[in-house]
């Protein structure tokens, strides 16, 4: 292991993201992430521009005898999703991301590594301050808010940008060009509880669910792992109706567009109903552990004696609540027909927490087909509905509709061929890209996605494999010499 990063290729990249581990620039707090880029911009002469949202803009011109080229837009987003293990110490808004050297890889102790999508940005950084690439006129397009709504895509007015070839640079997987990606809906339900006094007699436990690898609320889902939140309601309705469980307090997941890893309640049962409650709890988690020992061989739920809660959830909002929670749709809904291995359809059921006699979920709906993704939200709403809540969708986005007759796809996997004598994959992926909205904003760009391999983005296990880096530099420096004439 080491933290030597600056002796990786290319060396340009990597010095770049190691400047932005050290700018704290989570999703909502990237005033420091965009007042470093304006800065770095206009130190190297080039023209920059914030606008009204908080996208920076640097634009540089052609080299010479590339004038008549059609322009690039590279574009990444500027924030990362701020996910740690509960054991690590770290404050998001402060403090550096501690990336290290291990094996292959990079990685980060204990947090996210923002690799997504700092690599993408560092690699736009390296053409713009470059004095030897050749390329035509370029522009950065970095974008803020991307993780919790696209916020900085949707922002963007038409007219700004000059290109009209764009250049995402925030895929996760080397050898693969996208060419579409889904759209999404979050959806918010919310219970209103009234409190009642603590069966006599009782014993508080707080129930801890921990160590599932998470993830990507939509590409991962196609890993199969496990829900902390489903898992930890499922034991909780069955105890309620064997044990009598009354529930004080929940903190189940963490981030609307992450799977959640770990879930935490507060529940009292019946000090007679103590010893047999904790075997069957013991007997759910074999039972977890069985049903997903290829995929979460980490996974542990546990309990604890805790101090007495002054109270519990009233009877009647704790059963809608855990019916609720049991019958919402989680995880693949239906799988592409038209792209193999691509899923079409999913919903994460990403956080449900009690504060202030409110219990809160959240949910994230994705589908590449509109009628699909509205189908879900019926579906969804239907169960909350039954069950009593009040639910709203907000922040939909469109998705992005493949182009095979793309010109620059076909200069990209040509360039791909004869450089490493391989034809690059074409997929679409079950994430929100910007490109979606972005081509809504301006419809005649030509769009492509791709860029290095990256694990387990959103989660502590975030990795970047190193090597793949290099070919994706190699990779984009190319695709900049082939560019098409005007």
């Amino acid at each position: 292991m080491g933290n030597n990063l600056g002796g990786l290729y290319p060396s340009g990249i990597w010095k770049n993201f190691e400047s932005l581990c050290n700018i704290p620039h989570i999703s909502k707090k990237e005033e420091k992430i965009i007042e470093f880029m304006k800065n770095w911009g206009k130190n190297l002469g080039l023209e920059t521009i914030v606008d009204d949202i908080g996208n920076v803009i640097i634009r540089k011109p052609a080299t010479p005898g590339m004038e008549n080229k059609k322009g690039v837009i590279l574009q990444g987003h500027l924030d990362m999703v701020p996910e740690k293990n509960s054991d690590t110490e770290h404050d998001f808004e402060k403090d550096s991301i501690s990336a290290y050297i291990d094996g292959e890889w990079v990685t980060a102790k204990g947090t996210t590594l923002g690799a997504d999508n700092g690599i993408g940005v560092a690699a736009a950084m390296s053409v713009l301050e470059s004095k030897v690439l050749v390329h035509g006129p370029i522009e950065g397009l970095f974008t803020i808010d991307e993780e919790t709504g696209l916020v900085g895509a949707s922002g963007l007015k038409p007219g700004l940008l000059k290109g009209d070839i764009l250049l995402n640079l925030d895929a996760e997987g080397e050898g693969e060009l996208y060419v579409s990606c889904a759209g999404g809906t979050f959806a918010n339900a919310s219970f209103k509880y009234s409190e009642e006094s603590v069966p006599i007699n009782s014993k508080a436990y707080k129930l801890n669910l921990t160590g599932l690898k998470g993830g990507h609320s939509g590409v991962d889902l196609i890993l199969g792992g496990g829900n902390a939140n489903k898992l930890i309601f499922r034991f909780m309705r069955h105890a309620d109706r064997n044990f009598g469980l009354r529930l004080a307090e929940v903190n189940a997941g963490n981030l609307i567009n992450a799977i959640p890893r770990e879930a935490f309640a507060i529940v009292v049962v019946g000090a007679d109903k103590a010893s047999d409650f904790e075997t069957r709890l013991k007997e759910y988690e074999n039972t977890y552990k069985n049903e997903l020992k290829s995929v979460e061989p980490y996974l542990s739920f546990s309990c604890e004696s805790t101090d007495m809660p002054f109270a519990v959830i009233d009877a009647d909002t704790q059963s809608r609540l855990f019916n609720a929670i049991y019958a919402c749709p989680n995880g693949i809904i239906r799988m592409s027909k038209d792209m193999e291995g691509l899923i079409e359809t999913s919903t994460n059921l990403s956080i449900v927490k009690s504060t202030d006699q409110t219990i809160t979920i959240q949910c994230f709906l994705r589908s590449s087909v509109d009628s699909a993704k509205n189908d879900l939200e019926n579906m969804v709403e239907s169960i909350f509905q039954l069950a009593g809540a009040d639910i709203l969708f907000h922040g939909r986005f469109p998705g992005w509709k493949p182009n095979m007759d793309s010109e620059i796809l076909q200069i990209m996997q040509d360039v791909y061929n004869n450089k490493w004598r391989k034809i690059p994959k074409v997929l679409g992926i079950h994430g929100g890209l910007e490109c979606g909205i972005l081509g809504s904003v301006y419809p005649h760009w030509d769009m492509i996605s791709f860029g290095p391999t990256i694990r387990f983005p959103h989660s502590p296990d975030e990795k970047v494999n190193i090597e793949s880096v290099g070919k994706f530099w190699d990779f984009l420096v190319e695709t900049l010499k082939k560019v098409p004439s005007k």
